[in-house]
């Protein structure tokens, strides 16, 4: 019902020529349609009840973050109502249940800060949060930080002296520069540099020198929701090659009748509905028994990638030549496919993970 509700919602209102309109005018972001996710519910998925949200847990996120795929809808929603709302509900302070409050009620915006190499390695920080008085002064610089060019509020990882800890900082704090950088599938992603930024004890989000006690849940969970949305681009994608399929003729007759077709539709079908049900099973376990969660997580989103890389493969070569062309949609579909296989770990960390798991 959630999955109808949204596709039906995303459709209208969300379609990729949303997508393409806000990169002909240079934005990366619609916060009208933020707020239309934030009074359905959407932006509260993972919000506790008692602090304005609908906590229908992990499965139901990965439910809309597929449904956003296959229309490429840009929001947010993996960096706030994912990523930053499981961190903060690791915390049982007043003001982690205040910011929770906000990203329900879609009046805040967060993005992740970890990035500082060409890969994703949260253990390779080299940001630095030198005690001052009661505080801190983060130096340093983060790059790919998605959505980072206009969230009002940033997850900040830092070395410290003992280890890593994580910061919830204010995107405009003095020393914070933010330098945008439209990615190729035309949402956002910024580099940004600190300098001698100021936080207090109240910034650091868990416990000084402990962050992964609060990032790693929040992490998995963001892994499984990109997992989610990049099985959605694949049907997406899919759904509009069988589509062509079906109209377009070649000497009269349907290239949809032709049997390598239809094989290579049927094998990225069945490739799809695989990978849909190790997306189902990585929210089913984030949302049963989190501790566990990391081999299901991973599995789903290298399985994910590589079937979100078929799908747009395959969908420009049976396209033909228009497939290659901008005025044709799957372009989008393979360059967000390109940046997802990125964001949160590739497939060779993915890989690398599940072997680690599995006692390789």
């Amino acid at each position: 019902m959630l999955a109808d509700a949204a596709r039906g919602y995303l459709d209208e209102a969300a379609p990729v020529a949303k997508l393409r309109a806000l990169r002909d005018a240079g934005e990366a972001h619609d916060p009208a349609l933020w707020a239309e996710m934030a009074q359905m519910g959407w932006t509260g998925v993972l919000v506790p009840e008692e602090a304005g949200g609908s906590d229908m847990g992990h499965a139901a996120a990965c439910v809309l973050a597929e449904e956003m795929g296959k229309t490429l809808a840009p929001t947010p929603f993996l960096s706030t109502a994912v990523i930053a709302a499981t961190a903060l509900r690791q915390v049982a302070s007043a003001r982690a249940k205040a910011a929770l409050a906000k990203i329900a009620e879609g009046t805040v915006t967060y993005a992740l800060a970890i990035d500082e190499g060409s890969k994703f390695d949260p253990e390779a920080i080299d940001l630095v949060a030198e005690k001052d008085g009661n505080g801190f002064r983060l130096s340093g610089q983060k790059r790919f930080v998605v959505d980072g060019g206009f969230a009002d509020r940033l997850l900040v990882l830092a070395r410290t002296e003992g280890g890593v800890t994580l910061f919830d900082i204010p995107a405009d704090a003095t020393g914070v520069t933010r330098s945008a950088k439209p990615m190729i599938d035309s949402r956002d992603a910024a580099e940004i540099t600190f300098d001698k930024v100021e936080a207090t004890g109240e910034d650091v989000l868990g416990t000084v020198d402990d962050a992964m006690a609060v990032l790693k849940p929040a992490l998995e969970a963001g892994q499984a929701a990109l997992a989610a949305e990049l099985t959605g681009l694949a049907a997406g994608a899919f759904g509009r090659t069988v589509g062509y399929l079906k109209e377009r003729k070649q000497f009269g007759t349907l290239i949809g009748t032709f049997q390598a077709l239809q094989h290579r539709a049927a094998d990225l079908w069945c490739e799809c509905e695989v990978t849909s049900s190790a997306i189902l099973h990585a929210g089913r376990m984030l949302d049963t028994d989190p501790e566990n969660a990391a081999l299901a997580v991973s599995v789903a989103k290298a399985r994910a990638m590589d079937t979100a890389s078929l799908a747009v493969r395959e969908g420009v070569q049976m396209h033909g030549g228009i497939g290659m062309t901008d005025e044709f949609d799957m372009g989008f579909y393979m360059r967000r496919a390109r940046v997802g296989a990125e964001w949160l770990g590739d497939y060779g960390y993915h890989a690398g993970v599940v072997a680690g798991l599995r006692g390789f």
